[in-house]
């Protein structure tokens, strides 16, 4: 029996030896085509070629693409591990001619590695064809020795390839295989039945379809064939399911390892049914190619676009878990299995397989916590609806609930999809309608939550409108241009609702950036005539909020409609600085840690910036050390910074660009340049003209926003030297708390810092790296230096109390020796001399080992506030069924406070220290109350 690794090989050698250039796939997460979530088809990465945006390099290519069909159109997700044949993650064998070879050749060369190379059986090979496609039905019958009834014509629903509603289309031929006993009939042919399974697809991509719908020949043709790879080892194996391949088979194997559960059902059980443990194995062995083919490639499971697929498709694997009696994570696990037979050809995941494990056991852990508890929640109301059922007149709609499905989403982050397998298996259908009313009502109540852009404001009134349309252009302002001369296109008057007044000004030229991808707006002010306003918010629409008891629509009026907008230069400066910085770190982030980080979102303003990115380890000290050397050695390196504005697809084909996934962008972008051979984004915001503007770059915190997801935050330039103050604030924080014999060892280098210090510039890289190196280790030597007083501090104290208690003995003796007696035991209730609880219950147990058979209470005054102890002898808990922290409960309470322990001992608190003598006194009759 051949291999798998085999059958690939021998595909692609067949078409290298017809002239066919063999090209590695292309990633499964497709971030040069953000129409698509994954990789779907073998011609993806061709697409601009069919679409003539490109040439070819080679005219013959073939490959193995690597697919994922989750979503969309493409998506048979319930039929996955069900039947023999769908599946989430698949490899398609493929062979392209682009404006070489056409239907004869496509036609003559599938047959011949089928028949000749495979040596398949030609009696169980099946072809179809367009109903007007005459000239491939001829080269079927002229190229081939099919069965000529075994070459039948269908529609374009069969037989039609289309790239989408307009551009290149044209017919398909496809190849079935025939798994029955007995032969098929010609109309078992595209009637969806399973022993009959499609296995190859040549398309010829002929037309051009127009916006009218017309067909229109293209001047160069193309072909472009599909087999899937699964089907075809599954047929030359000779293997009823895809999953009995030796494509599956280790994955299978180890989850019987794992699981201990058995595949199939006994011989005599019915073969059709399948194994009781069938269906979540192979669904499991399909979801983790998926799950690590995609992470490979860079996608993380998240709630949003191709994450959100992935952790559905994770946690539907979580879920049939549960049917082989799996509660802890162990999909992660079959990385190993998938890496040793697959990581050769597609050495992305052995590469990455570390990563790959550690993203999905992250994933496993955090759904197995509300795994279970939705399923608690689920079972419930199938019980519940079966209940109802019971007894009624007439049969119940077995539809399970929608409000119970949106809870299982929102409360346990159940996908509706898992609902609704979960319900199919158990006979009942979910209310998806009412689902999705509560989905959206959800959406409706975040976006009324939010704050309006407007803030609160009651309707404008006193509208002026000026005639012009507006400029915006922030990327013209420097230090010696920004103060800008316009007009005014509109301007009205409106109110908060404290009914302060404010005016919304339509400045005809804008120099103001307004806030966009993670970019703060600009401050600035306005200049009408000689009167000064400041923007004190600043919208999307481009128009400016000022606030002001003038009438500054009359204003403006007679000033002739001008105004001068100025613009906090030094602020944006510092914004400048920290957007490149962005731009930068984003880059050696990939180097340090690897080529899975992308921008999860940013915030930057003129104080910091915020980075935040997929990774599921904190950073450790010599990354964090690495990446700093590679930003500020950039910084250093006087590289200029430019932004160009260029088409869309030109763009996109700039080598390592970065870009925003899901981001809709137009005909044209901006893409910010800092060494094309370092960092290319497409970004509209501002930046530093060369990257010594910048300053010192420094990442002052690291910390975890989501299971992940991890986030940093650094500082530039002027925010340096603000940090460097913060941290001076720190030492003489921690210097405070030290007595001065402590103190003195770092007073010296401490003063010869702030000399230092005073004089220091922002531009001053080498110095500022050298008093954060200073301040780093005094601020570490100050803590060590705490501890170690703490430590001295802690242990003087633990001494006085050991002496406390010592001293106590004698006095207990006196205590017990005075103490009232009830029902035959002694009593013992006092004032003590003691610092804190600790203190109180050392006595406290001394006072319960020499009473021999009693209870005793003993309370301090500590800060205002009543700590108390009570301890009860072994003997009384026996025979009385006595218990301390009933007691001290008790007595808590008369003191407005409360507490509790264990029978011998407990502790107990109050706030008010005026009851302590009542409470006392209401001691016998507490104990009393007890006594049994």
């Amino acid at each position: 029996m051949k291999k798998f690794s085999e059958i690939r090989q021998e595909f692609l050698d067949f078409f290298a030896s017809k002239g066919h250039k063999i090209v590695p796939s292309a990633p499964v997460v497709p971030y040069d085509d953000p129409t698509l979530l994954f990789v779907n088809a073998g011609m993806n990465q061709f697409k601009d070629i069919f679409l003539g945006n490109v040439k070819a390099e080679s005219k013959r290519v073939a490959d193995t693409q690597k697919c994922i069909r989750v979503s969309g159109k493409h998506n048979d997700l319930e039929e996955v591990g069900h039947d023999g044949y769908h599946h989430t993650f698949f490899e398609m064998l493929g062979n392209w001619s682009f404006g070489d070879y056409y239907k004869k050749e496509a036609i003559k060369w599938a047959w011949e590695l089928l028949t000749e190379v495979w040596k398949l059986d030609k009696k169980k090979l099946w072809a179809t064809v367009y109903k007007d496609d005459e000239e491939s039905l001829n080269f079927w019958r002229t190229e081939t020795d099919i069965d000529q009834s075994h070459v039948l014509k269908f529609g374009a629903k069969d037989n039609f390839w289309e790239m989408g509603d307009t551009g290149p289309c044209g017919p398909c031929s496809e190849i079935h295989y025939d798994f029955s006993q007995n032969g098929c009939k010609a109309s078992d042919i595209n009637a969806g039945n399973p022993d009959v399974m499609e296995i190859w697809n040549l398309v010829f991509i002929q037309f051009n379809r127009d916006s009218n719908g017309k067909l229109h020949e293209l001047p160069q043709k193309h072909v472009d064939t599909g087999m899937g790879f699964e089907r075809i080892v599954r047929v030359l194996q000779n293997k009823s399911s895809n999953y009995e391949t030796d494509i599956f088979l280790p994955l299978i194997n180890e989850l019987i390892n794992i699981t201990g559960k058995e595949y199939s059902l006994p011989a005599e059980a019915s073969a059709q049914a399948g194994g009781k443990y069938e269906a979540p194995m192979n669904v499991i062995a399909d979801h983790i190619r998926t799950l690590a083919f995609a992470i490979g490639d860079g996608a993380i499971p998240s709630n949003e676009g191709r994450g959100y697929v992935l952790r559905r498709v994770l946690r539907r694997a979580a879920r049939y878990g549960r049917n082989l009696d799996m509660h802890k994570p162990f999909i992660y696990g079959l990385v190993d299995v998938l890496v040793k037979s697959m990581g050769r050809v597609f050495p992305e995941i052995a590469e990455k397989r570390e990563f790959i494990k550690e993203v999905i056991k992250g994933e496993e852990e955090s759904f197995n916590e509300t795994l279970d508890r939705g399923l608690v929640l689920f079972n419930e109301e199938i019980e519940r609806m079966k209940n109802t059922s019971v007894g009624a007149e007439h049969v119940q709609p077995k539809i399970f609930s929608g409000e119970v499905a949106f809870k299982l989403h929102d409360t346990y982050g159940f996908p509706i999809d898992l609902t609704q397998l979960m319900a199919k298996e158990k006979g009942f259908g979910v209310d998806v309608k009412k689902f999705d009313k509560l989905m959206e009502e959800q959406k409706q109540k975040s976006k009324k939550a939010r704050k309006d852009e407007l803030g609160n404001i009651i309707q404008p009134d006193g509208h002026q409108y000026f005639e012009g349309f507006q400029e915006y252009d922030p990327y013209s302002i420097d230090k010696n241009n920004y103060v800008i001369d316009t007009d005014i296109i509109a301007c009205y008057r409106g109110e908060w609702i404290d009914r302060t007044p404010y005016y919304s000004l339509l400045p005809r030229h804008l120099p103001l950036y307004i806030e966009s991808g993670g970019q703060v707006n600009d401050a600035g002010k306005i200049y009408v005539g000689n009167l000064e306003l400041d923007v004190i918010r600043l919208l999307k629409s481009g128009h400016l909020h000022v606030q002001s008891v003038y009438d500054v629509d009359n204003l403006i009026y007679r000033n002739d409609n001008r105004i001068k907008i100025f613009v906090d230069y030094p602020r944006r400066q510092s914004i400048q600085r920290n957007h490149s910085a962005t731009h930068l770190v984003h880059e050696a982030l990939r180097r340090v840690l690897g080529s899975h980080v992308k921008q999860m979102g940013s915030y930057l303003d003129d104080k910091l910036l915020r980075f935040d990115f997929p990774h599921f380890h904190k950073l450790k000290p010599q990354e964090i050390t690495d990446i700093e050397q590679i930003v500020n050695d950039k910084v250093g390196g006087k590289i200029k910074v430019y932004a160009e504005v260029m088409p869309f697809d030109k763009a996109n084909k700039i080598p390592n660009v970065k870009k925003l996934f899901g981001e809709k962008y137009g005909d044209e972008v901006r893409v910010v340049f800092i060494d094309e051979n370092f960092s290319v984004e497409f970004c509209g915001g501002t930046h530093v003209k060369d990257t010594t503007d910048i300053g010192l770059f420094k990442i002052v915190k690291e910390e975890s926003v989501s299971s992940g997801t991890r986030r940093i935050f650094a500082r530039t330039g002027k925010g340096i030297i603000d940090y460097i103050n913060e941290r001076i604030s720190e030492i003489e924080k921690i210097s405070s708390e030290l007595p001065e014999k402590y103190y003195n060892n770092f007073k010296a280098g401490i003063e010869n810092f702030r000399k230092d210090f005073k004089n220091a510039d922002s531009k001053d890289t080498k110095l500022l790296k050298t008093l954060i190196e200073y301040q780093d280790s005094t601020i570490n030597s100050l803590i060590d230096t705490r501890e170690k007083y703490l430590e001295e501090k802690r242990q003087i104290e633990k001494e006085l109390a050991k002496q406390k208690v010592k001293q106590a003995g004698g006095y207990i003796d006196e205590l017990i020796s005075n103490s009232a007696q009830i029902n035959g035991f002694k009593l013992v209730s006092e004032k003590v001399d003691a610092d804190n609880l600790d203190e109180l219950k050392e006595i406290g147990d001394k006072l319960r080992e020499k009473l021999q058979s009693g209870v005793g209470l003993l309370y301090s005054i500590v800060d205002d506030k009543v700590i108390l102890v009570a301890v009860v002898t072994d003997n009384l808990i026996k025979e009385k069924k006595l218990s301390a922290g009933k007691i001290a409960g008790d007595v808590a309470k008369i003191l407005g406070g409360g507490g509790g322990g264990k029978p011998h001992l407990a502790t107990a608190g109050g706030k008010d220290v005026s009851k302590i003598d009542e409470a006392i006194g209401k001691l016998k009759s507490i104990v009393e109350g007890y006594i049994k």
